[in-house]
């Protein structure tokens, strides 16, 4: 029995315990890293992540009534609502996600029956593996298959970020749920934003002898949602000054000759960034580390000091890993603290791990966390 067949089973046992009779199922969906393609989602422009081997559980079982619950094995609170009082701020914290879910969905429309949910996780939260979009995408998944509703994965996932838009409040892009639904073992999703396309492109397999390495700063500095949601801002006025439906539409060019200040940073991070996913794909796919080494580390300091997003903390977790012996690392996720990606020789991951702790301490910070992880398949039910 793996890691994940263990916790859906321990999950369906606390269900059993707390509500007095078992779940009609157990469903997972896997957290994601970005590879490369950081706040292009929401410019229509090209990502590339991965699905984590990480996931957020979900066990769930039909009521004979109208009413939805909650409970997490993980977190205080939980929720209980009558379908037709589910609705934007009916509920907030994390069970708005869930309860959002459903809405999304058409819950309260379509006269669905009322559902018992436990949740527990791997993602750790509030570092951005998206942990949220794992938990959506787990209930979204749950709830269709139970009901027999028949939408497909790209369905679910616009439901599933619908319910971070609209029920939470949060502008998240589409990027996290595409790859909680269609992530593929040893692959990335090459995905458009845009016209919601993508592709499979193969990674480096356990045989290369080159390993994926996460490293959780545990850093989540307080202005984040903000400075997440004023970026946003920016790269829709930007896109107004240009005339363009999207920064995904521009050039370079443009965007050096048009705009200034804060938008030409911000644009101009976008335009590259979205250049960078294709210089990507083209490196992995002829196993060019120098040239994918570079383009990391180009992504890095448009992050840095174009868009702002990273911090010290995710710039010693950087430096530190490449120093260690890393082919490429850069930053992941939504910035202001987080994670680091690298991609590394096998025999250099304890030597980089030992490393990157060694300089935290020396920097007088929480100890960070380092995992090694393989691109996995996207949401499923587990049993």
């Amino acid at each position: 029995m793996n890691d994940r067949d263990a916790l859906a089973a321990r999950l369906a046992t606390e269900f059993r315990a707390r509500l007095g009779r078992p779940p009609a199922g157990v469903w997972a969906a896997p957290g994601r890293v970005n590879l490369m393609g950081e706040h292009t989602d929401y410019n229509d422009g090209l990502v590339l992540p991965f699905a984590l081997d990480s996931a957020t559980l979900v066990a769930v079982a039909p009521r004979d009534d109208d009413l939805l619950t909650c409970l997490s094995l993980d977190r205080p609170g939980g929720a209980a609502l009558h379908t037709d009082d589910l609705r934007p701020g009916a509920v907030t914290g994390w069970p708005a996600y869930v309860l959002g879910a459903l809405w999304a969905l058409g819950w309260p429309q379509t006269r669905q029956p009322g559902l018992d949910i436990v949740v527990t996780s791997q993602v750790p939260p509030g570092a951005g593996l998206s942990s949220s979009a794992a938990l959506t995408c787990a209930v979204t998944l749950a709830a269709a298959e139970l009901t027999g509703l028949e939408p497909d994965r790209t369905t679910l996932a616009a439901a599933a970020r619908r319910a971070e838009t609209d029920m939470v409040g949060a502008p998240v892009g589409i990027m996290d749920q595409m790859a909680a639904m269609h992530g593929q073992t040893d692959h990335a999703l090459l995905l458009d934003c845009r016209s919601l396309t993508f592709e499979p492109v193969p990674l480096p397999g356990q045989d290369t002898g080159l390993a994926l390495l996460v490293v959780d700063t545990r850093i989540s500095h307080t202005h984040a949602h903000g400075a997440y949601a004023r970026r946003r801002t920016t790269c829709e006025d930007a896109a107004r000054t240009l005339g363009v439906q999207a920064l995904r539409d521009t050039t370079l060019t443009a965007v050096e000759t048009t705009l200034v200040g804060e938008q030409q940073r911000i644009a101009r991070h976008v335009v590259t960034e979205i250049d960078r996913v294709r210089t990507t794909v083209t490196a992995l796919r002829h196993n060019d580390l120098t040239g994918l080494g570079e383009t990391f580390a180009a992504s890095q300091a448009s992050m840095r000091d174009d868009f702002q997003i990273s911090c010290p903390e995710l710039d010693l977790a950087v430096d530190t890993l490449l120093d260690a012996g890393a082919h490429a690392a850069r930053m992941t996720g939504g910035g202001f603290g987080g994670c680091t990606i690298a991609l590394l020789p096998d025999a250099a991951v304890p030597t980089a791990t030992t490393a990157v702790t060694a300089a935290f301490k020396t920097h007088g910070l929480t100890p960070p966390r380092a995992f090694e992880t393989r691109p996995s398949h996207g949401a499923t039910r587990v049993c």
